[in-house]
């Protein structure tokens, strides 16, 4: 639906982007940019609670939900204008203290500037008898926490409603209200929306409330077929809603004749519309039950986003002047590098999720004179100043899942957008709003999957569908070199450095960006940590994050207190590098479906050593040394001791992204093969024990001969 694309307590936040995790960086790391992590839409924008199913803490078979939800009532009502009514009524019960915290506050995200909320109505009904209700003077209405420092977004807000009184027991009920009027994009609207399976939710009512005269039911077709050229004076014809091949089936009502007509589809889904499901092994073709557009098509869409990315003539000629001083400072670098450069590391981005300012943007020159701005408003920016070039650009959109080139255009389940550039010898795609990733990086998440390129295939071709390169603009790889020393005492101090090119690069090089100097120790602790390395770190030193020509390089200091107990004969400890992980085998399939593919991930090159220094008088004996070789990956490892110092090296290159399924049994063996060489350990051995030493009493002078 118009307007912003997330809800109160159903707000699903994750990394900005997923990663293979090799070396075991991405264990630990991942909470250091928790800060910096994108909020992403989930599926329905009705305002119930993500409520975690289980508790680890409890080994029942039927563990207790935190909340959960008796009744969801949806109704949403569309104007021939694109304006819609959107009310939630919700009655939660309260199971526990983790459901009192769920839903200590209700967060409701909007954009004043089309979008208005009301809150007629917050209750606590509470098991021992007694209603309360939540006063006016318990609801806020503060600018987004993304916005505080951006002036031209303070129309992002969210309001709030803190919850006093909650307790084990009582029952939650509250009505949201939401209604849209002078969207962007109107007279098109657009909504979606998927039925909870998980249990969560016992009894559901969603309403849709068109005019009759924009109701045209599309189950079954497909919207590839009706592709047309767009006038430009397009505007929407009718509205299509597209119901999935397993949503429950609705009910349906016509009210009122004539221009006044209306449809009406109700939907009243419990879990058990969906026991059928369980077990099912046939895996749906889409997450989303119901789609309401009223875009005529895919193209209709690209026509309707393509002209909000177009800038006048004059300032063309200003940004032209400011990206020939660009140039003069960088001879020789192609424009769309120093472009890229400037636009990302320059301009701040105001990490807004995509089409929260409803995709209206801001003039490039409001952008570079602020030094911010939205995703969308910096790829604007760049698009702008890469007109006067010549250069061919085109915008890409990302997010959407492999089967939404089948159903109704829905801008809504889009994520993000980037700048696809076409260059003679390779076809690059740059995320500027990312602000520290190299030139042709974009998150792993969005490699490999769907884009909807706007501009191409306005024909009417379906040529805006197209599948985003899986590779990267140069080879990954990952260095991690440790310099050791063992005293006498058993202290181990260790000097930890790495180098990295590739996505764990990008995870370190934005941990470290949005992570003040201050806590670069805490950054590394971490990561130490995840690396199987326990002690204090006493030092840290990195590159910086702008410095995306070269590889990013981190070094720390650690000190381990007590790592080895003399007494103990013989001592055994591990190698002293990081664990190489190797992705899971996918689990047996159920019968009568294909099997999965093992997903290796970008082909990577990881290079792990170690120089152990031991006290004097110690010695060493080392395992055996491992090499296997497959088509898809190779490993070996290197032990030694020699002049009281011992060795280690391990190497591990991922060729192959997949394997296929029949090959599992040898990628387990493959599997088996590494993880058993990691398990050996180094045996020392003190032979000579530094002995402290002993004071000698003072001899006593004789005295002199007696007369």
């Amino acid at each position: 639906m118009p307007g912003w694309p997330y809800t109160a307590t159903e707000v699903l936040v994750k990394t900005w982007f997923r990663y293979r995790d090799y070396v075991g960086i991405a264990a630990a790391t991942c909470f250091l940019v928790a800060a910096g992590c994108r909020m992403v839409r989930a599926q329905e924008t009705a305002q119930k609670p993500a409520v975690t199913t289980s508790e680890k803490s409890k080994p029942s078979a039927t563990p207790e939900l935190p909340a959960q939800l008796d009744l969801l009532e949806t109704r949403v009502r569309f104007e021939v204008d694109g304006s819609s009514r959107k009310e939630v009524h919700a009655v939660v019960k309260i199971n526990n203290e983790l459901g009192v915290r769920q839903f200590a506050h209700l967060n409701f995200n909007f954009n004043r500037s089309f979008e208005q909320i009301e809150i007629p109505l917050v209750r606590i009904t509470h098991a021992s008898g007694g209603t309360a209700d939540i006063l006016p003077s318990a609801i806020t209405d503060q600018p987004n926490p993304a916005v505080v420092n951006a002036p031209a977004y303070q129309d992002v807000r969210v309001k709030s409603v803190r919850i006093l009184g909650l307790a084990p027991g009582d029952t939650l009920e509250y009505r949201i209200i939401t209604t849209v009027s002078h969207h962007p994009l109107a007279p098109d609207f657009w909504l979606d929306h998927s039925f909870d399976r998980s249990g969560v939710v016992s009894h559901e009512l969603f309403e849709i409330d068109m005019p009759s005269s924009h109701a045209t039911d599309t189950q079954g077709l497909d919207p590839l077929s009706m592709n047309a050229p767009i006038p430009a004076w397009h505007k929407p014809s009718l509205a299509n809603i597209q119901i999935g091949a397993q949503t429950p089936e609705p009910s349906s009502e016509m009210v009122g004749v004539g221009d006044s007509a209306r449809i009406v589809y109700r939907w009243q889904v419990s879990p058990a519309n969906f026991s059928r499901a369980v077990g099912d092994p046939t895996p749906r073709s889409t997450d989303i039950d119901i789609v309401v557009s009223s875009f005529a098509s895919w193209g209709s869409l690209d026509f309707s986003l393509v002209f909000r990315f177009f800038v006048t003539a004059p300032e063309y000629n200003r940004m032209a002047e400011k990206l020939y001083k660009l140039e003069a400072a960088a001879p020789g670098q192609d424009p769309s590098k120093t472009i890229y450069d400037f636009v990302s590391r320059k301009i701040r981005t105001v990490d807004l999720p995509l089409g929260s300012t409803g995709f209206r943007l801001r003039s490039p020159l409001e952008t570079l004179s602020s030094g911010y701005g939205t995703p969308e408003d910096k790829v604007f920016l760049f698009a702008s100043l890469s007109r006067p070039t010549f250069r061919p650009y085109y915008l890409v959109m990302l997010g959407a899942s492999s089967e939404a080139r089948t159903q109704l255009p829905d801008p809504s389940i889009f994520t993000h957008l980037i700048v696809k550039v076409p260059q003679r010898e390779n076809t690059y795609y740059l995320d500027p709003s990312l602000e520290v990733a190299p030139f042709g990086v974009i998150p792993p998440d969005f490699r490999g999957k769907p884009g909807f390129t706007l501009y191409e295939g306005l024909s009417g071709s379906g040529e805006q569908w197209k599948p985003i390169p899986d590779a990267l603009p140069f080879p990954s790889r990952q260095h991690v070199s440790v310099d050791a020393t063992l005293a006498a005492n058993g202290t181990l101090t260790a000097k930890v450095h790495y180098s990295l090119r590739g996505d764990n690069e990008m995870l370190l090089r934005v941990a470290f960006h949005q992570a003040p100097k201050d806590k670069w120790k805490e950054v590394a602790q971490l990561l130490a940590l995840s690396d199987g390395f326990r002690g204090q770190i006493t030092n840290i030193t990195a590159s910086d994050p702008y410095a995306t020509h070269d590889p990013f390089t981190l070094e720390y200091e650690i000190t381990t207190p007590k790592f080895v107990d003399w007494s103990k004969k013989p001592v055994r400890i591990p190698a002293l590098l990081p664990q190489l992980g190797l992705p899971d085998p996918p689990a047996k399939s159920a019968a009568g479906t294909a099997a999965a593919l093992i997903e290796l991930g970008t082909p990577l090159d990881v290079e792990t050593s170690l120089v152990l220094h031991l006290p004097p008088g110690t010695t060493a004996r080392t395992p055996t040394g491992t090499a296997v070789e497959r088509d898809y990956a190779t490993f070996a490892s290197h032990y030694g001791a020699k002049d009281s110092a011992i060795t280690a090296a391990r190497h591990l290159n991922f060729i192959l992204r997949e394997v296929a399924a029949a090959r599992a049994a040898d990628y387990n063996a493959f599997i088996r093969i590494v993880q058993n060489d990691q398990a050996q350990e180094f045996t020392i051995e003190r032979t000579a024990v530094d002995t402290p030493k002993t004071k000698t009493a003072p001899s006593t002078p004789s005295l002199p001969p007696i007369p």
